[in-house]
Parts: C-alpha cells; structure tokens; sequence
C-alpha cells in the first residue's frame, strides 16, 4: 500500500474520536460552560466532518491496484489531460449512484442548514423531506459516495475498505443518536420508532409528521 493510503486511512482514525466528541453537545456545555461548549463543539465539528471527507478524498485517490469488473472490459473512457482510463461499465455504475447521492446530500443541508450539516448541532428535530425516508440521509449519502467513487476510479483497496466504511458512519450514527435522545428526548424516540436509520423506508408512511 502506497504512503498516501496509510496516510489518509490513518487520518480518518484520528479523526473519528474528534467526530464523538463533537457530537457531546451536552457533555461539553457542562464542563466548558454553555457558550464555550458550543463554539468548541462546532469547531470540533468542521474539523472532523471536512476532515473526515479529506482523508476520505486520499484514500480514493492514492495509488493503489485497480480492478475491472468482467463485463464489457473492452469499452474504455480516456481522459488523455489526466492520464484517466475509465472502464465504461464502472462509469455506468457511477452515474445514477452519484445522483442519488447528490439527492441526497443536497435536500439533507436544505432540510436542516448548511452550518447544522458542518456542525452538527441540530437546534431541532427535522422529520420533514428526505428526513420522512431515512433519519440519517448523507451518512447513506457518504456510504453510497465511497461505493460509486471507488468502482469510478477502480480504486480497489478503497473498494475492500466499504464495510469498514459502512461500520464507521454506523457508529457515528449511532452516537450521534445517543446525544439526540439526551437532547430532545421522547420527540427523538418518537422520531427512531417512525423513519429508519440507515436503509430507507420505501414507501413513506402514511401518518403526518409532527
């Protein structure tokens, strides 16, 4: 494995425990004091969640061996400036999954705000748009990210790495819900009995959303 790939691997290590601990609204509030809690806590989350996408764009990228999936093996993309060959079938895969993780990127900040998304300190529980359908929209979008990007580039450690990936944005979700229900409470539990974690529902159901 190239020095890029630990490099980055290693970075995302690093970052996760900063991730947690900027999830610790509460936790920071009571020995920090209310005010020096949230800037902390929102600085802790800038570093971690753009961290988290830094180190994510390095394991992707660095050198690493590619694969080819068996099917029309023959049909190659060039992009002569960059030196890219893309196999056609990856680039198929890639397309409509990337649409749907720009979906849902894009309506998951609209939902709750671009500094809630890069902070990650809700001032509220959201259960309105892509939050009917799943509680945690760009953890799956990040998880389906990984997935396209990887097959795109033929990236092939990166590739190996999605369960650990998957495991990772499941733990921090999971803490994450943890602090949710120590901040909202019964609203929160409300909200976990209704719309699914990770998988969406696929019919979105029929009960309003309060």
């Amino acid at each position: 494995m190239s020095f890029w790939f630990w490099i980055s691997l290693i970075g995302e290590i690093i970052i996760f425990p900063i991730y947690i601990l900027s999830l610790e609204h509460i936790k920071l509030q009571q020995k920090l004091g209310k005010e020096k809690g949230i800037i902390v806590g929102d600085i802790l989350g800038m570093i971690s969640g753009w961290g988290y996408f830094l180190f994510l764009f390095g394991i992707w990228i660095s050198p690493q061996p590619r694969f080819l999936i068996p099917f029309l093996e023959k049909a190659i993309l060039t992009v002569p400036t960059f030196e890219i060959t893309i196999p056609l079938v990856h680039l198929m895969i890639f397309l409509p999954t990337i649409i749907v993780v720009l979906w849902l990127s894009l309506l998951g900040v609209k939902e709750v705000s671009l500094k809630v998304a890069e902070t990650h300190r809700p001032v509220k529980i959201v259960n309105t748009g892509v939050y009917s359908y799943v509680r945690h929209p760009q953890y799956l979008g990040a998880i389906l990210a990984h997935f396209a990007i990887s097959v795109l580039l033929s990236a092939f450690y990166s590739l190996v790495l999605t369960p650990i990936m998957i495991l990772y944005l499941y733990l921090l979700a999971w803490k994450e819900e943890k602090e949710l229900v120590r901040e909202f409470g019964l609203e929160y539990e409300q909200y976990q009995a209704k719309v699914p974690m990770i998988i969406p529902q696929v019919k979105k159901r029929n009960e309003s959303s309060q």
